[in-house]
């Protein structure tokens, strides 16, 4: 899956000593396809995608042995999308992470960059137990989509005994005089015994509504601009064979929020609104041969949406059905089924499944097919 790169000489003239447990590798996925939505914007319509099961990126992952269980580490990964040749994430060079940091057999891992947060760390996993960029929860109100990173990071992980990890992340605002001026943090752990793995995770995110755009997080990332985010959840994970069950809740607030938008294109004003939305699923994956995997999904949202003109509570329900083939243990073929059905309850709000251009009512379907290759 991963090569790696022999280092064979050194630039720029510098002299060169031999590190035997030194490796630099180079991996990514590639993944196009085709998609139908039967509802955008009132039209039908099909079109060539990338990166509806997974996005693709390509990336460098390092590490450099400094003995007694220590190394250096690096990561710079790259999304892009195929059918046009562009950069993801806004045209980052590195927009999926970027990051160095030291790894400890004992203590753990610091590393500082651009990276994701606890909450995708943690449970993202049980959102989606084979990737799957289309079963977004609606607006990826809780980043599980990894809508966006944390800038200006610094990130702590550590396995202890029995199967406990935890892990936490600190997003500095790089505003002087202004410390919690679109700052971010989070912290998540997760238990392994058996079969059986929970996982609970929190994150805070304050003031990307305001002026500060060189802080934590990105504005043009986010689906959701707002004076103070908070995203929390808890799931579990069981393993039977062949066959995996996950059950899962998050829930995110936005208190002062000024706009739904990006995902979907939205561009709903909300006028200093509070919103919050209550994730339910229920997701399973069974390998009935070594090559054929079906996975099948549903997710209940409750929301909530207060501002001038009155409280609301749209509520969604969303299933899905993927099917992947796989050709060797790179090249997989896959094909995927979303519906959606909004009771938008007079917020004005309509149905969207990721990476779709909005409903011009409450329903939306949509049917993939799609080629991934790994590297």
């Amino acid at each position: 899956m991963k090569k790696t790169l022999a280092i064979a000489a050194c630039a720029a003239g510098y002299a060169c000593a031999a590190h035997a447990q030194s490796s630099v590798a180079l991996y990514g996925v590639i993944n196009a396809g085709f998609s139908y939505a039967s509802n955008q914007h009132g039209n039908s319509g099909v079109s060539a995608t990338s990166g509806d099961l997974q996005g693709s990126h390509w990336g460098f992952i390092g590490a450099e042995d400094l003995g007694g269980g220590a190394k250096a580490i690096f990561r710079l990964e790259n999304g892009f999308n195929l059918m046009n040749g562009t950069a993801t994430q806004n045209g980052r060079e590195f927009g999926y992470q970027a990051y160095v940091g030291l790894d400890d057999q004992r203590l753990g891992r610091v590393t500082l960059g651009r990276q994701y947060d606890s909450v995708v760390e943690f449970l993202a996993p049980l959102h989606k137990p084979v990737s799957n960029n289309l079963a977004a929860h609606p607006y990826d109100n809780d980043n599980l989509n990894h809508g966006f990173r944390v800038n200006n990071s610094v990130k702590y992980s550590n396995e202890w005994f029995g199967g406990l990890r935890v892990s936490g992340l600190y997003g500095f605002s790089n505003d002087a005089g202004e410390f919690a001026n679109n700052r971010a943090w989070s912290a998540g752990t997760s238990y392994a015994t058996g079969n059986l793995k929970i996982a609970a995770a929190y994150l805070q995110v304050n003031n990307t509504a305001g002026s500060n755009t060189d802080g934590a997080v990105t504005l043009s990332d986010r689906t959701f601009i707002a004076a103070l985010q908070r995203t929390f959840g808890a799931g579990a994970t069981y393993q039977a064979g062949t066959a995996r069950i996950d059950f899962l809740w998050t829930r995110s607030q936005f208190d002062g929020l000024k706009t739904i938008n990006g995902i979907g294109s939205l561009g709903i004003t909300q006028t200093n609104a509070n919103a919050r939305f209550d994730n339910f699923e229920i997701n399973t994956m069974y390998r009935f041969t070594p090559a054929w995997t079906l996975t099948g999904a549903y997710t209940y949202t409750a929301g909530k949406l207060d501002n001038r003109q009155g409280n609301f509570y749209p509520k969604w329900n969303e299933v899905s059905l993927l099917l992947d083939y796989a050709c060797s243990k790179r090249t997989d073929v896959y094909a995927e089924a979303l519906y959606q059905h909004l009771a938008s309850n007079g917020s004005g709000l309509t149905a969207d499944i990721n990476r779709q251009s909005p409903a011009s009512g409450d329903a939306q379907t949509v049917l993939a097919l799609g080629l991934r290759h790994r590297f």
